[in-house]
């Protein structure tokens, strides 16, 4: 080792002159203390990748398998539908059966005798209404109301107050056995019909007192 050293030396010192070789040493020694000052300045952040070939394997796609879209049927709920309530109406003001009266005066044994016929065969309500009728047309030839549709018994019998106030009371009663069995629907007897005939007869009674008094 130290012969193979000593003869190295001897070769270079041949070949290199002894100063130019101590130069070279300096130097040597000035870049190595510069480097070691500067670490790591001079070192760069970022080495050169070195690109390595990327293998690119075929790509093998499938294909794709459609399935037919199964369509189920809608499910309709049923509608129930109730049935409606139907309103009965109210009878506040019954309707009073005027018949237009074809003479200004007619005789009233015609209603009075269908009336009675009603009232035999067991039709006591129409009975009662045959009755009343014969109380209007009554009152329409003696003018003492106006004969129109739709007149109430309210209307009839205050129409009639204003004008002869005695007979009132009569006419109240027999509107309200009236209204009773034709809106009320209760059933109606022979007691009805016999009151409703002793009404009529004190109707004519009221008002043949009044007119013998005029």
């Amino acid at each position: 080792m130290s012969r193979w050293w000593t003869e190295s030396v001897a070769a270079l010192g041949d070949a290199v002159p002894l100063p130019l070789a101590a130069l070279l040493l300096l130097a040597g020694a000035l870049l190595v203390a510069l480097a070691w000052h500067f670490f790591p300045a001079w070192v760069p952040r970022r080495l050169p990748r070195v690109g390595r070939p990327r293998l690119r394997l075929p790509r093998f796609r499938l294909p794709r398998l459609r399935l037919p879209r199964l369509r189920l049927p809608r499910l309709r709920r049923p509608k129930l539908r109730l049935p409606r309530r139907r309103r009965r109406a109210r009878p506040e003001t019954p309707a009073v059966p005027l018949p237009a009266p074809r003479s200004p005066e007619p005789g009233p044994a015609a209603p009075a005798g269908l009336a009675d016929r009603l009232a035999a065969e067991g039709r006591y309500a129409e009975a009662v209404r045959e009755r009343l009728r014969e109380m209007v047309r009554l009152l329409v030839a003696r003018q003492l109301v106006e004969p129109r549709p739709g007149l109430t018994v309210t209307e009839l019998t205050a129409a009639v107050a204003r004008v002869r106030p005695g007979v009132h009371p009569t006419l109240h009663a027999a509107g309200a056995i009236f209204s009773d069995l034709w809106y009320a629907q209760r059933p109606a007897t022979a007691a009805h019909d016999h009151r409703m005939r002793d009404l009529a007869t004190d109707l004519r009674r009221e008002l043949a007192a009044e007119g013998d008094h005029r």
